[in-house]
């Protein structure tokens, strides 16, 4: 039986299983080919959790981290299909809608930021 995200172990438990599959993923595991994950992700637990939870943890704009990166509007749509698909395998409840919602915002942000959206 599914479960809410209540937890920052749960964070964990999402970013890790999500960012296996980014590491899978034909698309993605290229453009995150010089990550030092062992370093990286205890700074993505931050982040979730500090928007799920409100932690005070997480203290880096995570738009300059990808601004960068040689990424189209297709690398945002696999995120967010990998992304999603992680949470519902794992998850349900009111956290794991707000993540999902949250994560298609930020998605949105830095598409319109990086001007791969149209303005229609």
């Amino acid at each position: 039986m599914l479960t809410d995200i209540t937890h920052r172990k749960d964070i964990e438990k999402l970013v890790n299983q999500f960012y296996e599959k980014v590491q899978a993923n034909v698309l993605l595991a290229p453009v995150f080919i010089k990550v030092d994950w062992a370093k990286h992700l205890p700074t993505i637990y931050n982040f979730w959790s500090s928007v799920i939870f409100g932690e005070q943890n997480y203290f880096d704009n995570p738009f300059e981290k990808h601004i960068n990166l040689a990424i189209g509007k297709e690398h945002f749509t696999q995120w967010l299909k990998l992304f999603t698909e992680t949470v519902d395998q794992n998850f349900v409840g009111s956290n794991a809608d707000e993540i999902k919602i949250r994560a298609n915002t930020i998605a949105e942000i830095f598409q319109h930021k990086m001007g791969l959206l149209s303005n229609q």
